[in-house]
């Protein structure tokens, strides 16, 4: 294929285009972690008093960094304490032993092993 200095030039442009869009979709993808599963999931329905609690996240994470906290209207928010489990680095797993009746929200904040940290929250209802 010949291409007149224009066209070539033109070419370039859109290969390097695309190659930063690539590089910035890598970066984007890789840079933080995202929630891909969880126990309770988003407004479900649950029975109490026990409720397991478990985040799965799309890479690794720090642990030992990060929080779990469970608020609940008209009650001080409440630590939870995450169960460390190093052959699952992805996961972050606690529970509830006392929940009664009500509208709750799970907050989450995680630190990835990049450094970055992502926060999120679940809003779920014990019956």
């Amino acid at each position: 294929m010949v291409l007149s200095s224009c066209g070539y030039i033109h070419h370039l442009a859109k290969r390097r285009s695309a190659l930063l869009l690539l590089i910035t979709f890598t970066a984007t993808m890789y840079g933080h972690a995202v929630l891909v599963k969880s126990a309770p999931k988003v407004n479900e329905k649950l029975k109490g008093p026990s409720i397991p609690v478990t985040l799965v996240f799309n890479s690794r994470i720090d642990q030992a960094r990060s929080v779990l906290t469970l608020d609940r209207p008209g009650h001080p928010a409440c630590p939870l304490m995450i169960k460390k489990d190093s052959s699952r680095p992805e996961t972050l797993t606690s529970s509830v032993s006392d929940a009664t009746p009500g509208h709750y929200l799970l907050h989450w904040q995680v630190l990835s092993v990049d450094g970055h940290i992502t926060r999120g929250q679940i809003e779920f209802e014990v019956n």
